[in-house]
């Protein structure tokens, strides 16, 4: 009871934290203008914006399927694909919880242990926040002082002040809370033996096993090139993705495939915020930074901000629910036809 009223208030909080981040992005907004311009969209461009969203979704599942092989299990691509999809849609309820839901279904359906499954989920993981921090810096580098400065005003300098503030005048508090969870790890460390003859404990040390097993899989990988080329297929498609929508609205027509990029990694950035689907913080940072860099309006820049993330949340759901009956639609259906039915006397 008290784990699921827990995580009710999770869901409640980070849902407030979008909803105040929408209400920031669309605070000085002429809801009229905005309206207009939703009208004149060209809607076909997100078609294709969402087959190139599908395409990337696919190279996803199948260089999962390369991190699992080295495991010594070979999964089904549509069963890892379905698993993958559920994983997105899980993440609109609840942030990162879909990196949990996709190990756990795969899992079920496969039988394969959910904690080395986790492992790899969290090579993947890195691998893209790797990606993103590369195309961060080459834009730092390369594209002018524009993009340097929304950069620096929207993300490196809060970040600074946060690091500053944590690490100023209040570092005896910090070195206290390392000391904290220091001294219980090397503990628990020095008298594993011991605590492995407590149920908690053995679970809690087969986890960690397990994710370890799971991350060495990188260094096991048998088709290293396909794993790369996947790889970099999928950010061309993100790329691609990306821009393409450009092309509905008038005002951000003529911007090029490289400068989105720019939109691709705020936008990439902004998914990863702490609330359902970068909900707000998404819409916020896509279209502030449209209007300083590309000097696009910000009924314009939030009209691109609501055709590129909204779309992609009804897909996501959309096949996220095929998907779920992809997976488990047949277990449903033999368990209501194993049901007796209950008649009642007259």
């Amino acid at each position: 009871m008290k784990k699921e009223i827990a995580r009710a208030i999770k869901v409640v909080l980070f849902l407030l934290a979008g909803i105040l981040l929408l209400w920031l992005a669309f605070r000085s907004v002429d809801f009229p203008k905005l309206i207009d311009s939703l009208k004149e969209a060209n809607y076909y461009w997100l078609i294709l914006s969402l087959f190139f969203g599908l395409l990337a979704y696919l190279s996803r599942a199948r260089r999962w399927q390369l991190l699992i092989h080295p495991l010594g299990y070979a999964p089904s691509f549509w069963h890892t694909f379905h698993s993958l999809i559920l994983g997105y849609m899980a993440n609109l309820a609840l942030p990162r919880i879909g990196e949990i839901t996709r190990c756990v279904a795969l899992g079920k359906k496969e039988k394969m242990p959910v904690d080395q499954l986790i492992g790899t989920v969290i090579i993947e993981r890195t691998i893209d926040l790797l990606s993103v921090l590369v195309f961060l810096v080459i834009l730092i580098l390369t594209s002018g002082v524009l993009i340097n400065e929304f950069l620096l005003t929207h993300f490196l300098n809060p970040f600074k002040e946060k690091v500053l503030n944590l690490f100023g005048f209040t570092w005896i508090i910090w070195v206290i809370i390392a000391l904290c969870f220091l001294i219980p790890l090397v503990l628990i460390i020095r008298y594993r033996k011991n605590l492995r003859k407590l149920n908690f404990f053995a679970k809690t040390f087969d986890l960690i096993k397990g994710v370890i097993n799971g991350l060495k899989t990188i260094t096991k990988l048998d088709r290293k090139w396909e794993f790369i080329g996947h790889t970099v297929f999928i950010w061309l498609n993100y790329a691609l993705m990306t821009w393409v929508v450009v092309f509905a609205i008038e005002s951000t027509s003529d911007i090029t495939f490289l400068q989105s990029f720019f939109i691709l990694v705020i936008g990439s950035l902004a998914m990863s915020a702490p609330v359902q689907g970068g909900i707000g913080a998404f819409h916020y940072f896509v279209s502030r930074g449209l209007a300083v860099v590309h000097g696009v309006n910000l009924e314009d820049g939030l009209v691109y901000a609501l055709l590129t993330h909204e779309s992609q949340i009804i897909f996501v759901l959309i096949i996220g629910t095929i998907s779920f009956f992809a997976l488990f639609g047949r277990r449903f259906s033999r368990d209501s036809a194993s049901d007796p039915e209950t008649d009642t006397p007259d």
